[in-house]
């Protein structure tokens, strides 16, 4: 028996992720890439835990209750950026403000994680939503140019609740949410 693989995100709202899968249709046109996120699955990571087994599920779920102490909070979701090679990068974004609130609850996401055994990330959390991963282009990438195919208005939506999702990899979409912690804030 296979053990599943989980992580910890934040959920988009429906009109954002109608918006993203619009642009996403555009930039198909113009870039390169092996996989394209169904709608249903964009969102914000914060935290991959990777494999977990039944106990450790048990044991994140419930340090994740936590979470419902926090405040709702806005984001803005206003661009486009990539990681890897600036030529053939290997995950094309749309970007989210890294403001002081995504960074506290992503830290405090990585500190129940870590309670419960999972390895603290290396690199620095730049929150982001995959619109596309796996550069399969022959020619020639430019950021530059395929910022002027971004359905260019900013996005601002309220984040009110992180999701534990388990991945199902031969399935689409590939998500789905286990578990939902609301941010209601200390009443």
């Amino acid at each position: 028996m296979s053990i599943s693989h989980y992580f910890i995100a934040v959920p988009l709202p429906n009109e954002l992720k109608e918006k993203l899968a619009e642009w996403q249709k555009v930039l198909k046109k113009h870039v390169t890439y092996k996989q394209w996120p169904h709608v249903e699955d964009l969102h914000i990571t914060l935290k991959f835990l990777g494999a977990v087994s039944e106990e450790k599920l048990k044991k994140v779920t419930m340090e994740l209750k936590s979470m419902e102490t926090l405040s709702p909070f806005q984001l803005n979701v206003h661009s486009i950026g990539s990681f890897g090679n600036p030529q053939k990068p290997r995950v094309l974004w749309a970007g989210v403000d890294t403001t002081e609130d995504i960074k506290d609850l992503q830290q405090k996401v990585a500190n129940c994680a870590e309670k419960c055994g999972f390895s603290m990330e290396n690199r620095p959390y730049r929150p982001h939503i995959t619109l596309a991963k796996k550069w399969d282009g022959t020619g020639k990438f430019n950021l530059d140019e395929i910022r002027q195919y971004f359905i260019g208005e900013k996005y601002i939506f309220e984040v009110n609740k992180i999701i534990l999702y388990q991945i199902f990899p031969s399935n689409t979409p590939k998500y789905k949410a286990m578990n939902t912690f609301q941010l209601v804030g200390r009443e």
